[in-house]
């Protein structure tokens, strides 16, 4: 059965005749069979949709609609494709009509029309039906919040006008509606949906298995992992999930979805990306989630077909591990120093740097290697932290955010500050030289452990006065970090406290 448009689509993106002389007799009209989908999405909202379905076309012009396209939809990347004949399909013209049947949009088609509207008497209740003409809509699409937050405007397709509508009643203006309009119903045409009206260019006709394929934006994942802890040591148990989000205003049945790992350029919106998976050695089940290498980046398959709902939020559990060796170790940066002093110009001033910051970070840190039962791609996203209990139960100790983290490479996170771990950082000389353009200063930092066991304690301290520097005695031994940055690792042991020293001298 096929279908014909009575009147040709009204859009903000409608594309002009490529030909004005083009004959459009004898159109076929008629909708696009549903296929197979698949969704490649990256983790800032956006996805490529690529579906598969049948079109019943003659030779020469057609006109078909394709429906159930998502709401931010981006056309100027739309891409249809015959699988046999590439050569034998185009678009000569494509309409997007992304703001479906709603009161507003028919308030905009009803321009200059007569309208009833439905009102309320507020004396005795009653409802009453009155008549004027509209003369302008007022339309507000309304729109997507998320389209708004994300994209910087209204979703695609989306017309608005910020001016109040007009209507004409009794003789006189009324700048707003009198009531809840009344419309007659919708044709069979009517567009409920989010849909690509398009005069295509046929070699001959028939059935044709075509793919199209187009962006999106409301589309989103992102990776979540969950280390869990003994009572005592630091082999955490790992388990990942994948967060997937749909906010495209489309629903996806038994998509294949893919997920792009890595910082992938886009101009609207920007966009990075990525998704791992991995194979528990004390798991022999299927994984969830398979991951290669593509192009520059990483691309994660999931192993079953899943359901994307609209507004849905769904987990997939993507990797798992089993005692994960890790390392905890604590950093005492004592220096309170303001970041224009780095900018130059600070050298000479006396306090600078001389308050101290008490608080002593607890940090963990694995290796992403085979050994440690990983050496995959890490994708970015958060680690929750937890440990168990005297009594069995996980008590949640801190979170840290990971950036893309190759195999092999060292994941390192921040729990939080120490509660039984101080430290105290006291400058105890400092004399500028200005004849020789130099300046000699010297520290006295003590970090004291309350805890029951020796702990190990990376002091850092920042070398902000000059880029030209030495240290001239340190009473530990002390690594270079980067131009401006010295570590001292010490070992304190329980309930005691260990005091660095160190004298350095700038020049310029």
């Amino acid at each position: 059965m096929t279908v014909r448009f009575g009147q040709q689509a009204k859009s903000p993106w409608s594309v002009r005749p490529l030909a004005a002389a083009f004959v459009l007799a004898g159109f076929a009209a008629g909708p696009a069979g549903a296929g197979e989908v698949a969704l490649t999405i990256y983790n800032s909202d956006f996805a490529l949709v690529k579906e598969s379905r049948t079109l019943s076309l003659q030779a020469g012009a057609n006109e078909t609609r394709f429906t159930n396209v998502t709401s931010l939809l981006e056309p100027d990347s739309v891409v249809l494709r015959d699988r046999k004949d590439p050569e034998g399909l185009r678009i000569l013209e494509q309409n997007y009509e992304g703001d479906p049947l709603s009161e507003a949009s028919m308030l905009r088609q009803s321009e200059g029309k007569t309208l009833q509207f439905r009102t309320v008497n507020p004396a005795t209740g009653a409802v009453e039906i009155v008549t004027g003409r509209l003369v302008r809509a007022g339309y507000d699409g309304g729109g997507n919040g998320y389209a708004m937050r994300r994209y910087g405007g209204q979703p695609f397709g989306v017309a608005t006008n910020p001016l109040s509508p007009i209507v004409e009643l009794k003789d006189k203006i009324l700048f707003s509606l009198p009531g809840q309009p009344l419309f007659d119903p919708p044709g069979k045409d009517a567009i409920l949906k989010p849909t690509l009206l398009w005069r295509l260019q046929a070699a001959k006709g028939g059935e044709r298995d075509v793919e199209v394929s187009y962006m999106t934006g409301g589309m989103r994942w992102e990776a979540t992992y969950n280390l869990v802890a003994p009572e005592t040591g630091d082999n955490f148990d790992l388990v990942g999930w994948v967060t997937l989000e749909n906010e495209s205003g489309a629903q996806f049945d038994n998509a294949r979805v893919k997920l792009m790992a890595g910082d992938v350029n886009k101009v609207q919106p920007a966009m990075a990306g990525m998704v791992m998976a991995m194979k528990s050695r004390a798991d022999e089940m299927a994984p969830q989630v398979t991951e290669k290498a593509f192009d520059e980046y990483h691309l994660y398959t999931l192993t079953n077909p899943t359901t994307l709902r609209e507004r849905e939020v769904k987990q997939v559990e993507f990797c798992r591990a089993a005692r994960l060796p890790g390392k905890r170790f604590y950093v005492y940066d004592g220096a309170m120093v303001p970041e224009y002093a780095y900018q130059g110009g600070m050298a000479q001033q006396p306090d600078l740097g001389a308050q101290s910051n008490p608080k002593v970070a607890t940090m963990i840190e694995f290796r992403n290697s085979k050994e440690a039962g990983l050496g995959i791609p890490l994708p970015k996203g958060t680690m929750k932290m937890y440990r168990a209990d005297s009594d069995g139960s996980r008590e949640f100790i801190g979170e840290n955010p990971i950036d893309h983290t190759p195999a092999d490479e060292t994941v390192r996170l921040a729990v939080g500050n120490a509660f039984d771990l101080r430290g105290e950082r006291r400058q105890t000389d400092f004399k500028v030289d200005s004849s020789r353009q130099s300046a000699t200063e010297a520290f006295e930092i003590k970090v004291r452990n309350h805890k029951k066991e020796p702990v190990e304690v990376r002091v850092v301290e920042h070398l902000y006065r000059w880029s030209g520097w030495k240290i001239a005695l340190s009473s530990v031994p002390f690594e270079k970090i980067d131009s401006r940055t010295i570590q001292f690792k010490v070992t304190i042991p329980a309930d005691g406290e260990k005091v660095v020293t160190y004298r350095v001298n700038y020049s310029w």
